[in-house]
């Protein structure tokens, strides 16, 4: 095990300490967990990870009330196959074929580890791993370890890095990516336990490979369900050259904002009573009634945000479940009010709909409640026969479903895009490997838990390249000295400039990040606007410019401001991808609505500018890349997805490819 450190830099006055490890991995969510302990197993052990907090990510804080890992069916009489499910995956649109098949044949991969390892996937008294339907899956693909499935893999698989020694700096949050020409060569790091140091606590990283599982963009939305701990750092990639794709395919849903979670499941098929109140919890109302024409159908569309839970415009149409999302984000963003699900009681009708009544259930809800055998009581009772640990859960964040009802909002959940890769999940910027959700590989539409399949998947590939590959060290110290001293020179005058005092325009970084935050979830988020998108994006431009104005009074505020900083960046290719999509007649799909003054009705009784442009089919067969150009800004292009791979394999040929290594070569280099 390799922890000492040996050689420093000097960056204009001060030293930085330099660690040198031919891989170092940033994060410590599942995917970064699972590619530091496979690289292990192949036998590279020069390797760290670098993180701000242990635990810290979205993997360890977040869940549903089932969490949904998705992989192909091993068990039961209905037929699968890897292109199978990589059709699944494909079809959703905007998603390259070649990786959907990788993510689709990886699966069992990172399944069986997973289970191999200690997470609690049931099985049956066969041994089978006995699968269910997720929301766009024809099969019944789907498992869960219960509402904490993405904890649960955090936990073993640290278990198991800490089994093998690998080497975690904690406390360490990164702040720049070190690059000599078109890849990378280690990162910047500041240790938050040095911040007094004379060198701010700066800290740099050697590396032959840097292997980047930040999360998502959790510090871009006001209204976001990501932790409040998880911010993301996909703007230090992108700000170092890395190419981003589909930025604008991020999914939305209800969840609660006191303590953030998805209520996906159980929590809307008991079908709560839906109410909001002024700002103060006064004028309680059934705000849902006066936009139904019965009570069945009004519980039946909250019975279907179970499994229906994403946001999706393609359920708006003929009062699908997705008008409920419309209608919270209209009572809480545009009427200001507070919406709340109350669990103690049935919705009680009112508005000309009657009280709520079992039998007035559209069929599917109705039969899954009575083979549920919850045809009785209140949402509460119905909970806990149905989902105990559902009710648990919030108990121990301090929310007593059966005492008080629960505040939420349509909230920013998942990034479907991300940074770009290719099938070993290796960046543009050569030997950077963006896993987990920083990683845009998905399309569209993707099935429910596809995402907890792809971090495991692409950090394995990402493992398997680096180790038969990328193992040997081919950069020399003094180049590395070059640009990382260059690096750690432009972020010690951002710090310097950072402590200066104030100036009658300063701010400071929680109200910077406030601004750009309150930007997108206004314009980026599941309701968007031409031309308020393209207000946003000016804005988003001249606050990067003003960033100069902010300072941190202490030197502990630094990491707040170099995260602001970066998110800004972020927030800033998001808005121009949008902006690019929307000029191109990109239309309603995935998770969001495109308002338009000449199209379709959402709801009669809405006012007239409540309509929407309908998708754009066409639009499924590219997928949209961006890229920061050289006076800082970004520009997007739409370019054509590659399809599903349709060569036939022969044993003896794959079998000579793979001990060549010709497998690893990239899509230029095999054309």
């Amino acid at each position: 095990m390799k922890t000492s450190t040996t050689r420093s830099i000097r960056a204009g006055t001060i030293d930085i300490p330099v660690h040198e490890f031919n891989t170092v991995i940033v994060g410590t969510g599942a995917a970064s967990l699972n590619c530091a302990d496979r690289l292990h197993q192949l036998g590279r052990t020069d390797i760290a990870i670098v993180t701000e907090q242990i635990g810290g990510g979205t993997s360890f804080n977040t869940g549903s009330d089932k969490q949904t890992y998705y992989k192909l069916s091993v068990f039961g009489t209905e037929p699968d196959s890897p292109y199978e499910m990589a059709h699944s995956l494909y079809d959703g649109g905007a998603m390259h074929g070649d990786i959907a098949l990788t993510e689709s044949v990886g699966s069992v991969h990172g399944f069986f580890h997973l289970a191999s390892i200690g997470v609690r996937f049931p099985y049956n008294q066969y041994g089978g791993f006995v699968g269910y339907k997720t929301d766009h899956d024809p099969r019944q693909r789907a498992t869960s370890a219960g509402p904490w499935t993405s904890k649960q893999m955090v936990e073993c698989l640290l278990n198991e890095v800490q089994r093998r020694e690998i080497p975690i700096f904690e406390h360490h949050d990164c702040v720049a990516l070190v690059v000599d020409g078109e890849r990378v060569i280690g990162l910047l790091a500041i240790d938050a336990q040095q911040l007094e140091a004379e060198n701010f606590g700066l800290t740099l990283f050697k590396a032959e490979n840097v292997v980047f599982g930040v999360g998502g963009p959790g510090g871009l939305y006001k209204t976001s369900v990501y932790p409040e701990c998880h911010l993301g750092a996909i703007g230090l990639a992108l700000e170092a050259g890395a190419k981003a794709v589909n930025l604008t395919e991020s999914q939305y849903g209800l969840s609660s904002i006191k303590f953030r979670w998805n209520v996906s499941g159980t929590y809307q098929q008991v079908v709560p009573r839906y109410i909001s109140t002024d700002q103060d919890g006064k004028d309680e109302r059934e705000f849902l009634n006066p936009y139904f024409p019965t009570m069945g159908k009004l519980a039946t569309d909250v019975f279907l945000k179970g499994y229906q839970w994403p946001f999706d415009p393609r359920k708006i149409e003929n009062l699908g479940s997705s008008i409920v999302d419309v209608l919270v984000y209209i009572e809480t963003a545009v009427k200001k009010r507070r919406v709340y699900m109350d669990f103690r009681h049935n919705p009680r009708g009112g508005d000309g709909l009657d009280p709520f009544r079992f039998e007035d259930l559209e069929p599917e809800a109705y039969r899954y409640l009575e083979n549920s055998n919850a045809l009785f009581g209140t949402p509460i009772e119905r909970l806990a026969h149905m989902n105990r640990m559902a009710i648990d859960l919030y108990r121990k964040n301090g929310i007593d479903l059966s005492t008080e009802p629960l505040e939420i909002a349509v909230c920013a959940q998942h990034n479907n895009g991300g940074l770009a890769g290719d099938i070993w999940w290796e960046s543009n910027i050569a030997h950077l490997f963006p896993v987990g959700e920083v990683n845009g590989s998905h399309g569209v539409y993707r099935p429910g838990g596809s995402a907890l399949n792809s971090g495991q998947v692409g950090s394995l590939r990402a493992a398997q390249k680096i180790a038969h590959v990328y193992g040997e060290s081919t950069v020399e110290f003094e180049t590395f000295a070059d640009a990382a001293g260059s690096t750690a020179e432009r972020m010690t005058q951002i710090i310097r400039q950072l402590l200066q005092p104030d100036t009658s325009d300063s701010v400071d970084a929680v109200r910077y990040r406030d601004e750009f935050q309150q930007r997108m979830t206004e314009s980026g988020s599941h309701i968007r606007e031409s031309g308020a998108v393209a207000q946003a994006l000016a804005e988003a431009e001249a606050q990067i410019g003003a960033f100069a104005r902010v300072r941190a009074r202490t030197r502990a505020e630094l990491r707040t401001a170099l995260s602001a900083r970066h998110l800004a960046i972020a927030h800033a290719a998001y808005l121009q991808a949008i902006e690019t999509y929307l000029q191109q007649g990109g239309g309603s799909r995935g998770s969001y609505l495109v308002m338009d003054a000449e199209g379709d009705r959402v709801h009669p009784s809405l006012d007239e500018q409540w309509r929407y442009k309908p998708e754009n089919p066409a639009l499924r067969e590219v997928v949209l890349e961006t890229a920061r150009v050289a006076d800082g800004r970004f520009e997007s292009a739409f370019i054509p997805r590659r399809p599903l791979p349709d060569e036939e394999f022969w044993f003896e040929t794959t079998w000579n490819q793979y001990l060549r290594g010709e497998i690893y070569r990239s899509h230029d280099e095999q054309d």
